[in-house]
């Protein structure tokens, strides 16, 4: 098993699921939402919009009135603005849109990303010096700044303005800018905080361009804002979801050369859509190996070429860098995985590492990895000449800026948000932090082992749910992200046909049946011998449905995120049964295994009256073993279970001294009067 925990989801109000279905939702799709707490018409339209009604007012910002004024300003004398941005995919996506829409405006401007190795990440006093001698009088960061108070004061003594742009956590201070955008800020009442660097960026641009040209530079530039906040893992829900949504159709038509030649390596086919996941696992790697290989630049310059030739050559670069990018990560990987495997204690109940030498453009995507294998939140800290640089990554939820902030006299700077997060540290203070955030992570998880939990949507009843038209009908609830994660369907007790390795023995390849009907499924980075699976096995299943296309003809195949063995019949029935006495709701196939037929009462009353025939019979296992056979050999331990308990509730059947016996009621009994009759035709109807 990869989680620990599945956690389903309830099923929802049924009446609310058939308005779903009634205002022409899938019935799969109606009940992912009602699973999710989108229930009816009116919560589901606000939910899936992505028309101009989601985008909200850019003056709506704190201080976006006073960054107008200051960059309108500049524009009008002919200053020269320089658009500072950070060198990830966020950063470098919102210095090109915010370059190229200064230009639009008739801005003087020039762009800057940091090194990452040699200046770090943010505003920095180097960069601001020689900034000015360039004659830069006004800095507009995007998807940074907001932590750095020192360096705007700096920047100002040197007659150089700031205008901070920024999504990221704020500390105690805010800069002392000439204006400061950040929908995070204490202050600012924006009606959606979990804009990304270039959601901020668009929304300076728009206000910069006026009201009756905002949609004009969401035509321009919404495929820019759709690859950074794709990239930077943020939530995708009303104003992003609507953002990107659009976006990504732009992207299928983009004009930019250079990320049209990125989608082709990226393995896109001519034609295709775009999708979230094709920022997430084929644009955004590549655009951030850049900034992790220290040559941001490059990335940067294949957004704003115009030149087909050189979109295609930086286009190769950057590929080439991610292989580069790839091949580092892996041997730093390997390594620390080693030492964890040898030593688990180190990853109790986080996992802080420190190495000489390591390559600070990957450690975080190392942490990644490593905080998803140990179910631990992970530092990882990059050290030279005695400095410390670290990424760091969450897990079950731990907040990481809000624990960076209680170690903040160990730094000498930190920033971040909840889910990733970065600090500078003097190796001398490691001891002391990895002392500090252990005691923070495990007062967080109570002192217990943290959980690797995923969230269960819905349970599959029937499989003809599963049929191309409803897979197909998932799609409106696309972009799918943090916020609005792919749906996670259970299908229990699947039979194994056959099964098999693939893709040089790394993915597991499996034809299952149930309800007759035949699926094929695959589960990546996970074979036979690691789940232990065989032909004959039943397993539970966790899946996200989708459409495999080949050669013309499509077929709908489960995603496996997770397996494990199925309990047996006999199992299942008896904790479904136990769950239907304890009052827990059952699913539409869970209550079909337990409700016995008119026929199944039949022939257990005739069973019984042989049984208890003469003293009575033991009403124990052995009894209930004998009744559960059915005349085709199979056993219905549930069915059976219910139509004891219902007998015995009518008053058929009593035990008396130990002996069960038969009742003969003077009056006929109506059997489905019985409260777990009613309670399993409410589950059947219902569901």
């Amino acid at each position: 098993m990869k989680y620990d925990n599945w956690k389903i989801r309830g099923p929802g109000l049924p009446s609310l699921r058939r308005e779903l279905e009634e205002a022409g939702l899938a019935p799969l799709c109606a009940a992912v939402l009602a699973a999710r707490g989108i229930g009816g018409r009116e919560e589901a339209a606000r939910f899936l919009a992505d028309g101009p009604e989601r985008f909200h007012d850019p003056f709506l910002l704190k201080d976006m009135d006073r960054a107008v004024v200051r960059v309108r300003r500049a524009i009008e004398a002919g200053e020269t603005v320089c658009v500072y941005g950070d060198y990830d995919v966020d950063g470098i996506t919102a210095t090109c849109l915010l370059t190229e829409a200064l230009a639009l405006l008739g801005g003087k401007t020039v762009s800057y990303i940091p090194d990452r190795s040699e200046e770090g990440y943010g505003l920095n006093p180097r960069a601001v010096e020689r900034l000015a001698g360039q004659g830069v009088t006004l800095i507009v960061t995007v998807d940074c700044g907001i932590t750095a108070a020192a360096e705007v004061d700096y920047a100002r003594a040197l007659g150089v303005d700031v205008v901070v742009t920024d999504h990221h956590h704020c500390k105690t201070a805010i800069p002392d800018g000439a204006a400061v955008v950040d929908p995070r800020r204490p202050d600012c009442t924006y009606p959606f905080p979990e804009l990304a660097g270039v959601g901020v960026a668009l929304k300076l641009a728009q206000a910069l361009a006026g009201r009756e040209r905002e949609e004009e530079l969401l035509l321009r530039f919404g495929e820019l804002a759709a690859i950074g906040t794709v990239a930077d893992v943020m939530r995708l829900t009303d104003e992003n979801r609507a953002l990107v949504r659009q976006g990504l159709a732009l992207l299928a038509r983009t004009k930019r050369p250079g990320l049209r030649a990125l989608l082709r390596e990226a393995g896109l086919e001519p034609g295709a859509v775009p999708t979230a996941v094709t920022i997430g696992y084929g644009l955004a790697p590549r655009i951030n190996a850049a900034g992790r290989m220290e040559q941001a630049m490059v990335a940067l310059e294949l957004l704003l070429t115009r030149d087909v030739d050189r979109g295609e050559e930086l286009a190769g670069i950057l590929c080439s860098l991610n292989r580069e990018r790839q091949a580092i990560e892996m041997e730093i990987y390997r390594q620390c995985d080693g030492i964890l495997e040898e030593n688990p204690a180190l990853a109790e109940p986080c996992v802080v590492m420190a190495g000489e030498g390591w390559h600070q453009g990957v450690v975080g995507i190392v942490a990644s990895r490593l905080a998803e294998k140990y179910a631990c939140p992970t530092f990882m800290i990059s050290l030279e000449h005695g400095l410390g640089k670290a990424s760091c990554r969450s897990f079950g939820g731990f907040n990481l800026f809000a624990a960076l902030e209680r170690c903040a006299p160990l730094f000498e700077a930190y920033g971040g948000h909840e889910m990733a997060a970065g600090f500078t540290i003097r190796e001398e203070n490691i001891p002391a932090f990895r002392e500090r955030i252990r005691a923070l992570v495990s007062e967080y998880a109570g002192g217990e082992p943290m959980e690797a939990s995923i969230d269960v949507d819905a349970e599959v009843d029937d499989c003809a749910m599963l049929s191309t038209g409803q897979v197909d009908g998932l799609s409106v609830l696309e972009p799918f992200g943090t916020g609005n994660p792919k749906p996670v369907l259970l299908l229990r007790s699947a039979a194994v046909l056959s099964c098999c390795d693939v893709g040089n023995g790394r993915h597991l390849k499996m034809r299952v049946r149930r309800d007759g009907v035949v699926l094929d499924a695959i589960f990546f980075s996970a074979n036979c011998a690691q789940c232990g699976v065989s032909p004959g096995d039943r397993l539970d299943l966790l899946f996200h449905p989708q459409i495999n296309e080949f050669r013309g003809s499509r077929a709908v195949q489960l995603q496996i995120c997770d397996l494990r063995p199925a309990p047996t019949r006999a199992q299942l029935e008896r904790e479904l049964f136990r769950r239907l006495q304890e009052g827990e709701a059952l699913s539409r196939w869970e209550a079909g295994l337990l409700l016995p037929s008119r026929q199944d009462f039949a022939r257990l009353w005739r069973f019984l009256e042989r049984a208890c025939a003469g003293d009575g019979a033991d009403p124990g296992p052995a009894l209930l073993k004998q009744a559960a056979r059915q005349p085709d050999g199979r056993w219905a331990y549930g069915r059976t279970l219910v139509c004891l308990y219902v007998m015995g509730d009518r008053g058929l059947l009593a035990v008396e001294r130990e002996r069960l016996r038969l009742c003969r009621p003077e009056r006929k009994v109506d059997l489905e009067q019985a409260e777990l009759m009613r309670q399993l035709r409410i589950f059947l109807d219902e569901n």
